[in-house]
């Protein structure tokens, strides 16, 4: 495989909604409906901010699946889970196509709240973003880290930093449904008693990790997760970043959870709310955190990069404790230039034999796993 060769083919094939056959390949991409109830329901996390109500992209989508030619029903699923703020997949079409080839398990690229899909077109629209990032830059100073890319989410997490919450609290819910849907054999692809699996990048692996951590009805008692470039405590976290947040959001959002989160009214105060609030410091129920992913065992594997400001192996290892990080996660660092949002670069300046053997490592160890 090449991957850069392969990366450009993918993103020139990849139409977003439609059923696709991939030429020179055992895999075919299927489009799949889905409409989310959570904000239909008297869910009292919604009571903030009811304009997302109104969103209509963030409540009826289509998701991707990666599949396996050949075969109509399925025993086995891969959930792949995105970064924070991403608009499109075009990443990540190279690693699910890998992960389906490699494991022969179809792999479900499922959208966040208000990410990819899910979100109005004007929020990536330069044009449309216009004023809003001058606004920030008047409001912010000279901040190099405002840009067309991070503004609609800068905005919105600095005018509702407890989106950061409600928004994942809702792709829970989403994500927890689809899972009962293919446990029980009532999606298409999949027969009853369907396993399921994670592999989860950046704020993707937080949100697996409460998913676990939560566990409603037992149904990922036997998920395997591996996390690359994720598994952070949220207090180490830095989300600074021309294509995630601005300095002001993040720096909004940082004081919130660690001072004001959990005094915030008319929130439920379930298990997704414990999980939740047990991944923001080192500090909260860090005993019952740790033993938690001690005793997932060898169902929990993972790359952190050496070079990743945004997810740094000091968050992974104060969220999972040292001896769990010293048996789980691999510390890793690869001889170009990269970064969080790029693992994996694309260019002529870069050396694509170095990008090619560091993906295949990555992802040859993770199906292996996943498998």
């Amino acid at each position: 495989m090449n991957y850069s060769t392969r990366y450009t083919e993918l993103n020139e094939q990849f139409i977003p909604g439609k059923n696709i056959r991939l030429p020179d390949s055992i895999i075919d991409i299927r489009f799949f409906p889905y409409v989310s109830s959570v904000v239909r329901s008297d869910d009292a996390a919604w009571s903030f901010n009811s304009a997302d109500r109104e969103i209509a992209e963030n409540i009826s989508f289509d998701y991707p699946v990666f599949i396996p030619r050949g075969k109509e029903k399925n025993e086995h699923a891969i959930l792949l889970m995105h970064g924070l703020n991403e608009r499109s997949w075009n990443k990540y079409l190279t690693w699910a196509e890998y992960l389906c080839t490699t494991t022969g398990k179809p792999v479900i690229l499922f959208p966040i709240a208000f990410h990819m899909n899910r979100s109005p077109q004007a929020w990536t629209n330069p044009r449309s973003m216009q004023s809003l990032m001058n606004l920030r830059r008047k409001q912010n100073g000279d901040d190099r880290s405002i840009s067309f890319a991070n503004a609609a989410l800068s905005e919105r997490m600095s005018l509702y930093p407890l989106l950061f919450y409600t928004s994942g609290r809702q792709t829970f819910f989403d994500m927890e449904q689809l899972c009962i849907n293919i446990r029980q054999g009532k999606h298409p692809l999949f027969t009853a008693g369907t396993d399921i699996n994670i592999f989860a990048y950046s704020i993707g692996a937080f949100l697996a990790q409460i998913m676990l951590m939560t566990d409603p009805g037992g149904i990922f008692s036997n998920t395997k997760l591996f996390m690359f470039c994720g598994g952070s405590i949220f207090s180490s976290m830095v989300g600074i970043s021309r294509s995630i947040i601005d300095k002001s959001a993040f720096d909004r959002l940082h004081k919130f959870y660690l001072t004001d989160f959990e005094n915030t009214q008319n929130l439920a105060r379930d298990k997704v709310f414990r999980s939740f609030y047990s991944m923001i410091s080192p500090d909260r129920n860090q005993t019952e955190r740790e033993d938690f992913f001690n005793q997932m065992g060898d169902r929990l594997l993972g790359i952190s990069l050496k070079q990743d400001t945004v997810i740094p192996f000091e968050g992974v290892l104060q969220a999972l404790g040292s001896d769990c990080t010293r048996k789980c996660i691999s510390l890793e660092d690869f001889s170009f230039l990269y970064t969080h949002e790029n693992p994996f670069p694309i260019g002529v300046n870069t050396n694509q034999t170095a990008v090619n053997d560091e993906f295949i490592n990555v992802f040859s160890l993770s199906a292996g796993f996943l498998a």
